[in-house]
């Protein structure tokens, strides 16, 4: 078998942007939701796609105020923020069927968290044998679906869902 480069050209931009300018969750908020591919807006909290996924479907959850740290937010934002996780991996069924979900929070750097000054959480739908050597070996991810397609059809599959029933939501 003869070598072949694998190429994700999509990560350059991840590893050459500005890590220090502003914050992606701020800009995501204040933006369009096409452009900044947020799916969901909440009172507290709103839900957008992952710009640089570790699977289709990848979406982060944070809420609109700046903070580090779940210790930060006030209950309803907490409750927003959970209420908008349940209402992801819904949507998320709905349209792509997954088998699973890993769903968390990399809290500071040591953690894994790329973003360390603005809470947000991750939910990712899993599928049997969804982790190849891709990953593991390349640091290359292989997304069946573009960015644009995904937050399209899940914003439509979370619009619908019923509302939520609790005030603030």
């Amino acid at each position: 078998m003869s070598e072949r480069p694998l190429w994700a050209p999509w990560r350059i931009e991840y590893i050459t942007r500005a890590k220090d300018g502003e914050c992606v969750f701020c800009a995501a908020a204040a933006g369009s939701d096409a452009r900044e591919l947020v799916v969901e807006r909440g009172a507290r909290c709103f839900t957008l796609l992952n710009s640089f996924p570790y699977a289709s479907g990848h979406v982060m959850v944070a809420p609109y105020r700046h903070v580090a740290g779940l210790d930060d937010l006030d209950d309803a934002e907490l409750l927003c923020l959970m209420r908008l996780v349940r209402r992801a991996m819904q949507g998320l069924r709905e349209v792509m069927s997954p088998e699973g979900f890993n769903a968390g929070l990399n809290l500071g750097s040591v953690a894994g968290a790329g973003v360390t000054d603005h809470v947000h959480m991750h939910v990712v739908p899993r599928w049997q044998g969804d982790t190849n050597f891709m990953p593991v070996l390349a640091d290359t991810h292989v997304l069946p679906q573009a960015l644009d397609a995904t937050r399209e059809a899940l914003a439509a599959a979370l619009a619908r869902l019923p509302a939520a029933r609790e005030k603030g939501d």
